[in-house]
């Protein structure tokens, strides 16, 4: 869940799957929100991650992007795993939504006895970095509490690619915005 949509995490409702041209003429659909819903285990951190990347990719969202998204998906699952519990059924839900500039993240656990919160690390700690990354990576991140568990979302900025044709009939790229 995020702050400015409190109706609940991303559910797949009609228009959320694009269809989109590619430069040579073939079609594909494009999820523009998912939601997961994983084992609470270690190994669903790289099937979250996996699947977001396929769907930033052929999203047309640029590389760079899509590597910040994986490592915040990938940040919140751990730190889920490590310190909350699951939500009933010993799930975790992950979910993502594009928008004009952004992708939202968000991870829903169980909750745990701690609120997510920036560590102060020491030079020689092993671990406690995990959200300061986050907060690096992100234009916001934030925690809420239900009934359910704890939600962590974060906003990672997001620029589209798209591909014209130049005059020599080379593949050009650019951002939406030129």
């Amino acid at each position: 869940m995020f702050p400015e949509r409190s109706d609940g995490a991303f559910p797949l409702v009609p228009g959320s799957l694009k269809v989109r041209t590619n430069g040579l003429g073939l079609t594909g659909e494009v999820t523009e929100a998912s939601v997961l819903m994983l084992p609470f285990a270690a190994s669903s951190v790289g099937v979250a991650r996996r699947r977001l990347v396929s769907d930033l990719i052929a999203a047309g969202i640029y590389d760079s992007a899509v590597c910040d998204a994986a490592l915040v998906v990938s940040e919140l699952l751990s730190n889920a795993l490590r310190h909350a519990g699951p939500l009933p059924g010993a799930e975790i839900r992950v979910a993502w939504r594009l928008e004009a500039d952004t992708v939202q993240l968000s991870v829903c656990d169980g909750g745990g006895e701690t609120s997510p919160e920036l560590g102060h690390p020491t030079q020689a700690a092993t671990g406690g970095r995990g959200l300061r990354i986050v907060e690096r990576l992100c234009t916001g991140w934030g925690t809420s509490r239900d009934d359910e568990g704890t939600t962590v979302w974060a906003r990672v900025p997001a620029g589209r690619v798209t591909t014209a044709m130049t005059t020599v009939g080379g593949p050009a790229v650019a951002t939406e915005s030129g």
